[in-house]
């Protein structure tokens, strides 16, 4: 029941990043953004603190085709986690390092670099660090959720738990 309850909330929060982004697009309405009309907001706290999230096209809560950016900071980590559906990945600008497993190793992640891109299957678990700051394009197919390996790595339970 509390995992659906973090998700319910990630949902609403990528929902509403969405209506920001791209106000009145649907299928047939054309997206043509250039960079200042980007609007970043905070990242839901299923993420990291730190995190800027730009919903570009689409809405991570339905099922259906999305599209985001995440702009993070030097040295940001994303502990190790997963996905209900196949995460692509461009790297835009700065150094996205990615490790595959259950448990954050450093010294088992490859450092990629702008212009690279990456496939996370289905409920595979990874995990991730920046060098510098970092943007990076996610597209997959909603409803997007993340699932830690390890439930206490889950930053949105330390959000709740700070809340009286």
């Amino acid at each position: 029941m509390i995992r659906s309850h973090r998700a319910i909330r990630l949902l609403a929060s990528l929902t509403v990043l969405a209506a920001a982004s791209v106000a009145g697009a649907d299928e047939s309405t054309h997206v043509m953004l250039t960079p200042p009309d980007i609007q970043w907001g905070d990242a839901p706290p299923v993420l990291p603190p730190g995190a800027k999230l730009a919903v570009l096209y689409g809405d991570p809560g339905k099922t259906a085709l999305f599209i985001l950016r995440l702009k993070l900071p030097n040295g940001y980590k994303v502990p190790a986690h997963s996905h209900p559906a196949d995460e692509n990945v461009t790297v835009l600008s700065g150094s996205f390092s990615m490790g595959m497993g259950e448990k954050f190793d450093a010294a088992k992640m490859k450092a990629y670099g702008p212009g690279s891109f990456l496939v996370m299957p289905a409920t595979s678990h990874h995990y991730a660090m920046t060098r510098g700051e970092t943007i990076v394009e996610v597209a997959g197919m909603g409803p997007f959720g993340i699932t830690y390996a390890n439930p206490a790595d889950d930053p949105s339970k330390h959000v709740a738990s700070a809340k009286p």
